[in-house]
């Protein structure tokens, strides 16, 4: 019986270091890609700025490119880990499991996708022009290549994963984690969260907590809706298997 299981426990290690191999090879292949073409990205993300950025030394400029390149290679990487994590536990799932969480992946690389949109069009030039037009007249704004890219990454990135909210309540709704009950009850609580989070991830004033709270709340308010959808069948689910 030990055997069996010692067996069985090498059997998912050796699976698992093949999804493994395969989402880091997906990575540096992408990562190539990225850095063949990171000027071009590096222009496209700048091509809306009236000035050209600054930076503080030469290896600046190879740590910015290898940074665009990274972020680029890994937004190219998410479809693939998705479906790897999907494959890695799809034996452990019913045929109705498989099929309602393959569901999940095209729906959370466009929420993945749809999060990054929204930080970028959306959240990024209004806190931008915010943060400019309040210093104007009083300070003279130098853009460093670091910061800029910094603030992107912070306008953006959190969003990418914030936006995933609806598709991990459904999960944890199905496996009876959580109900949507007890996610109404304790709405308060989570709105308290949501303040704190977008505190944490957004940029230090009032506009950037708001762009990023009130995004957050909806998608909160989805997720309720959402969890009553699966529960409901979860339930009907759970009543035929009695007979």
């Amino acid at each position: 019986m030990a055997a069996g299981n010692n067996m069985e426990i090498v059997e998912h290690l050796d699976e698992l270091r093949k999804r493994l191999i395969i989402i880091i090879g997906t990575f540096i292949l992408s990562f190539i890609l990225a850095f063949v073409f990171v000027q071009d990205i590096y222009s496209w993300l700048t091509r809306d700025l009236d000035t050209a950025l600054a930076v503080l030394g030469p290896l600046d400029i190879i740590l910015i490119y290898f940074s665009i390149a990274a972020v680029a290679a890994l937004a190219l990487t998410v479809p693939v880990i998705i479906f790897q994590l999907w494959l890695f536990v799809k034996p452990g799932l019913t045929p109705e499991e498989q099929r309602a969480s393959s569901l999940y992946i095209p729906a959370s690389f466009i929420l993945f996708a749809g999060g990054l949109a929204f930080g970028y069009f959306i959240v990024l030039p209004l806190v931008l022009d915010f943060l400019l037009n309040l210093g104007a007249g009083t300070f003279e704004t130098v853009f460093t290549a670091d910061r800029y890219f910094q603030f992107i990454l912070r306008m953006t990135v959190p969003f990418s994963v914030l936006f995933e909210m609806p598709l991990v309540v459904m999960f944890l709704t199905s496996i009876g984690a959580i109900t949507p009950q007890g996610m109404h009850k304790n709405r308060k609580y989570a709105y308290f969260v949501i303040v704190i989070v977008s505190v944490l991830v957004s940029p230090p004033d009032f506009l950037s907590d708001i762009l990023v709270i009130i995004p957050l709340i909806f998608l909160y308010e989805v997720s309720i809706s959402l969890s009553k959808v699966v529960y409901k069948k979860r339930l009907k689910r759970l009543e035929n298997e009695k007979y």
